[in-house]
């Protein structure tokens, strides 16, 4: 085979639909595994100072320290089986949706940011829907020493939650805070994967950078501050939705909405991006490393498994 037919070949080579989640799941797994602290950090933010009562943790230092002293550094990692299980299901399913769909954009003509934008929405809303039972049982298990002893559920690890969420309260449960769950999932993974996109295409284009872990490495951090400025406060709402306590099967808030309104009236408007400061330090380290492991993963197949030695990774 001559050389220019053998680099013909290498430009049509694509990788397998199942092998895109696969390598999605396992770099959002590689993720979280440094991650994880900041996650328990976070939510416990966004819960200290809720209806009015005096708040636990003033900054991410003080949540820290709080916590380690309190409940043992391993209280970092509460809910751990949970966000591995939540990257299987919601990372995997977002990058790997968000690839198909760009391909099937692309075989219709239709590329670049409409496209990216397109994708990012019909990705984030599927994972997201497919994936709020584990962003549930993770946000319960990191938030659950928070709790006096005996309100505390003490979920053992994430299938637990999930079953006892099913028998105790009802399987609809499962999806609560489902609205603003999907809404932060689309608008995150738009401002996150089409930011990611475009701040790397324009380094590469510009010449500022190589192809390298570097290029990433700083697209990887735009990505990440646009994505966590843009979505802190429908996080917020979802971490109090998805925490609170029903009794006589209503809870404290009713909406997305109820929980801005009655925070902006208790707590004043900068409590809607209150653990700003815990979520972006987990979202910027957490998209460095996913978009690193993702392309490094990319690479590795393409090249070992695939036999395309001109491969440079690519996302």
């Amino acid at each position: 085979m001559s050389t220019s037919k053998k680099e013909d070949d290498q430009k049509h080579i694509k990788i397998p639909n199942y092998a895109k989640f696969v390598i999605s799941g396992l770099a959002g797994c590689g993720a979280v595994v440094f991650c994880q602290p900041i996650d328990v950090i976070k939510n416990r933010m966004q819960l200290s100072g809720e209806g009015g009562k005096s708040r636990d943790h003033k900054t991410a230092f003080h949540a820290f320290f709080n916590i380690c002293r309190k409940e043992g550094p391993l209280a970092l990692y509460d809910g751990f089986s949970a966000n591995i299980a939540r990257q299987i299901c919601y990372t995997m399913t977002r990058l790997g949706v968000y690839q198909m769909s760009i391909e099937k954009f692309a075989e219709r003509g239709i590329e670049g940011f409409k496209a990216q934008i397109g994708s990012s929405l019909i990705a984030g809303f599927i994972a997201s829907v497919i994936a709020t039972p584990t962003d549930v049982a993770l946000v319960r298990m990191t938030a659950d020493r928070r709790l006096p002893d005996n309100e505390q559920r003490k979920y053992k690890h994430v299938i637990d939650a999930i079953i006892r969420m099913t028998r105790e309260e009802g399987i609809a449960t499962l999806w609560t805070g489902v609205t603003p769950t999907v809404v932060r999932a689309m608008l995150g993974n738009v401002t996150q994967l089409t930011t990611y996109v475009q701040a790397k295409h324009y380094i590469l284009r510009n010449g500022y950078m190589n192809d390298n872990i570097g290029c990433h490495f700083v697209s990887s951090l735009i990505s990440g501050f646009v994505y966590a400025f843009s979505t802190a406060p429908i996080d917020m709402a979802k971490t109090r939705v998805q925490t609170m306590k029903k009794e006589g099967g209503k809870g404290e808030y009713s909406s997305m909405f109820d929980v801005w309104l009655k925070t902006l009236k208790n707590e004043g408007a900068t409590a809607l991006w209150k653990g700003f400061g815990p979520y972006y330090f987990r979202i910027a380290p957490n998209t460095v490393l996913l978009f690193v492991f993702a392309e490094k993963l990319t690479f590795l197949y393409k090249k070992y498994i695939l036999g395309d030695v001109e491969s440079k990774g690519g996302f």
